[in-house]
């Protein structure tokens, strides 16, 4: 018997992406929304009326597209 990894589905042998690590400003926890990965602030952080920049990060990518 071998330990070997099961063959990965059809359409499926894409490597995985590492997402680098995107921490919050205010409280340096990781975040994990879209919105806060781009804002750079998690929700218990942000305060609705200030004004906040807006930040490009590196999104997770649809399965199945090439």
């Amino acid at each position: 018997m071998t330990s070997t990894a099961p063959e990965p589905l059809p359409g499926t042998a894409a490597a995985e992406a590492v997402r680098p690590r995107v921490t919050c400003r205010r409280c340096h926890r990781p975040l994990h929304d879209p919105e806060s990965r781009i804002l750079r602030l998690g929700p218990e952080c942000r305060d609705p009326a200030e004004h906040v920049p807006r930040h490009e990060v590196d999104q997770d990518p649809l399965p199945g597209l090439d």
